[in-house]
Order: C-alpha cells, then structure tokens, then sequence
C-alpha cells in the first residue's frame, strides 16, 4: 500500500530539494541578521530586528502569497507544451507582482506610526532603534517581489534550483555587509542593526539580478523571457490572477500574521520574552523553510497532473508528498524536544550566555521549543496540503479555512494564555499549535473530498 507513495519520494525530493535549500538561504539572510546582531549582547537589538521585520513581513506575506498564483498556471501551461500561454502567464504575474510590492512600501511607510502606538505596547526602547532598521528594510520589498515573481516562473517549469543558486550566492553577500557593517570591520563605520537592514537590501537586489541571468542563458526560457506588446496585456489574464492570487494571498497572510501578532504579544510581555520569541521562531521557521520545499514540489507535480487529467495519479502524487513531510517533520520534532536547551544558546556569544538578561532569554525560549516541536507535524502537513490545493487552483476555501482557525480560534487563545495566565510566552506558543493543527486536519479533509470527487466523475471510481 506505502509503496505506490514511497516510490514517487525520488521524483517528489528532485523538485523540492533546490526549492528547500533556496528557501533556507532565505531563512539564513534572517538567521545571519539574528545572530551576528545577537552578538552584540544587547537582547534590545535583536527585540527591535523583530519588531521591524515583523511589519515589512506582515505586508510581504501578502505579496509572496500572491506570487504563489504564478506557479500552478506554468506548470498548467508547461504540461500542455503551451509557451504562448506560458509566456502571458508569467508577464501578467510579474507586473502584478512589482505593482504590489510599490503599493506594499507605501503602505508600510505610513504604517509606521503604529510601532509606537500605546495600543500595541512595544517598549519604548526597542521602537527606538527599530524605526531606523525599517526606513531601510522596507525597501527590500521591490527586489524580493521581483525575485518571487521569477522564482515562481521558474518553480511552474520544474527549473527549481536556479533560485536557490541565486540565494546563496546573494546570501553570501549579506553575511559580507553584514560582518563589515554591524561590527564596524576595517574602514568601513560600525552601523550595528542599521548595518544588518543595509546588508538585507544589497543581497536582495543582488537576489534579483543573479536569478535573471541564470533564466536569461537558458535556451528552454527564454522564449518565455520575450517582452510582450503592451496590447497583449488583457484584462481577463489580470482577473484570472486575481482570483487565485487574492485567496493565496490571504491565506499566507492569515498564518504569518498570527506568528506576527505572537511577537507583538510577546513584546507587551517583555524586552527579554519577545527576544526568546525571536529566537525560538527563527529556528521553527528555519526547519518550516523544508516542508515550503515540499509543498513547491507538491505544487508543481499537481498542476502538472491537472494540466493533464490525471486526478488518480494527482491524488498519489499529493499523498506521497504528505508521507514525506510527516517523516522529515518527525525528526524535526525529536530535534526541537531533545535539544531545546542547547539551540537558543547558539544565537549568543560565550561570554554573554552567563549575564542575567541573556540566561533569561535562554531559560524562556527552550520551554518555546517544547512546544515549536510538536507543532512541526501540523505546519508541515499544512503547508503541503494548501501546495496540493494550489495546483488544483483550489484557494477559496483553503482561505476560509486558513482564517477560522487561525483568526477566529487561535488568536482568542492566544490572547488570553498568553497575556492572561502564568503561562505567558509559552502560552502564546499553545495556541500557534492549536491553530496549526486545526489548520492541518480541515485542509486534509478538503483536499480528501476534492481529489475523490474528481476521480469518480473521470473515471467512475474512488
């Protein structure tokens, strides 16, 4: 029974494997700025990189959920061997895709305001040196809407590790800055969590730039890669991208929001506690950069079989992908339970791991890792289940039932563990895996229903 899933592991770990790799050198970007501001001893400037990012990414989560829309249309029209379609595809999601991201760096730069407001009660401390890292952050935003917007091309026709070339090579661009910047090396001024923002938007501009020349000097895209005349813009292929990409959209927002909200949380609790908060989800959404990898594949190979009416073949490929994350999702979770005293301390020098503040920090985050471990199950399982209902163009629903569990049944618990009961930061962690396993158990039953009603309406059978 296993055997018919566990075959397709080989085809499924080809497509992920680049796509897992280029999404942790993403996650190795934030990680890079964690640690290296980290060893500043100063758990302010590692509270106040969060609380900047954290708004840049409540708007970027956004953008990236809509690039999303992108993949499953190419791997549609690449099954079908249609580059005319292709080609429309991929332009009309590209401009869509810069359009936002302007929209989104107007709409953070008034947002701004809201870090200081009593309402969210950030320590005035850390807002402080928060605002000048996001006057600089925030315009990451174009690169990386570029970047999305041609990863996602190239994911839709089975080129994934050309962005993950690209990423580690801007990543190593960004560490570069990084070390000259935020220590002050050699001539160059000591520019501490500045230097980090300054190093992010370099290697994001770098990003775009190294991924275009890889897709620009191979022959299998640049047909796709040919400018079309504007007249050949039409409003009906912007309308179709709006209807997958708005839902997308949503639903990616609907989960990072919640992460984002738990920092805020965490930062009404305390400078110390929103700095282990920081710490604990840099590691989680490290090992969750694997199951994105998966679910790509997932993407890819079930737009492939849409695009060619194979929905029994569709239903096993979606299925062994699952299988896979639940395995790699196990040894995450026995990782984040054994070792959740020794991970956090890997974000601190030596000599700062036996100060008062840093212990605390510490001492917060490795009960945060108890819980981060057993909710790798649900926010892998997912993360690959709403890859499957992408490539079946399936988002509307996925967006509803992204937004109960998430909005309507986590947050309330969230609020009241965590600022309400003893159990504070750890508390705000309970109800990230509630809603993720919540989140998990109604996708699989979609996806489920869907997939068996597909196949008996072709083929008469279940």
């Amino acid at each position: 029974m296993l055997k018919k899933y566990t075959l397709e592991f080989n085809t499924n770990l080809k497509l992920a494997y680049p796509v897992m790799l280029g999404q942790l050198g993403h996650m190795l970007v934030g990680l890079a700025d964690t640690v290296m501001i980290g060893k500043l001893g100063d758990p302010k400037q590692l509270a106040a990189t969060s609380l900047a990012n954290s708004l840049v990414f409540v708007f970027l989560s956004f953008g990236i959920g809509f690039s999303f829309a992108i993949t499953p249309l190419i791997a549609e029209a690449h099954a079908k061997a249609d580059v005319k379609q292709g080609r429309s595809d991929f332009q009309h999601g590209f401009v869509l895709s810069v359009l936002l991201a302007l929209l989104m760096l107007i709409m953070v730069f008034f947002a701004k305001p809201i870090l200081s407001s009593p309402f969210f009660g950030q320590p005035e401390e850390v807002v402080t040196l928060a605002i000048p890292y996001l006057n600089i952050a925030m315009f990451s935003m174009i690169p990386v809407m570029m970047f999305q917007a041609l990863k996602q091309f190239s994911d839709g026709l089975s080129f994934t590790k050309y962005a993950m070339y690209a990423t580690f090579m801007a990543n190593g661009i960004n560490v570069l800055v990084n070390y000259l910047l935020i220590y002050g090396v050699w001539f160059f001024p000591r520019l501490e969590i500045v230097g980090a923002a300054l190093g992010t938007l370099i290697s994001r501009i770098g990003l775009v730039v190294i991924l275009f020349l890889f897709l620009k000097n191979n022959k299998t895209v640049i047909p796709y890669l040919k400018p079309m005349a504007w007249e050949s813009f039409k409003k009906s292929r912007f309308i179709r991208f709006f209807k997958i990409g708005i839902p997308t959209a949503l639903q990616m927002f609907f989960e990072v929001s919640i992460f984002l909200i738990a920092i805020w949380f965490s930062g009404v609790i305390g400078v110390n506690a929103q700095a282990a908060n920081t710490v604990t989800l840099q590691l989680a959404s490290t090992t969750f950069m694997i199951a994105i990898g998966v679910a790509v594949a997932t993407t890819i190979r079930v737009g492939n079989q849409r695009g060619l009416g194979n929905y029994i073949k569709l239903r096993e490929v979606a299925l062994s992908n699952l299988l896979l994350i639940f395995l790699i999702e196990i040894v995450f979770t026995f990782i984040f339970i054994v070792f959740n005293h020794y991970l956090p301390t890997l974000f601190f020098a030596k000599a700062d791991l036996m100060t008062p503040k840093v212990m605390e920090v510490v001492a917060i985050s490795a009960k945060l890792m108890l819980v981060a471990g057993f909710f790798q199950l649900s926010d892998g399982i997912q993360a690959v289940i709403l890859g499957a209902l992408r490539g079946l163009q399936d988002v509307t629903a996925a967006t509803v039932i992204t937004f109960v569990a998430y909005w309507i049944i986590a947050l309330p618990i969230i609020w009241y563990l965590g600022l309400h009961t003893s159990l504070k930061t750890t508390g705000i962690w309970i109800g990230l895996l509630i809603g993720l396993t919540l989140s998990a158990i109604i996708l699989y039953l979609r996806f489920d229903y869907l997939t068996k009603k597909l196949i008996q309406k072709k083929h008469g059978t279940s």
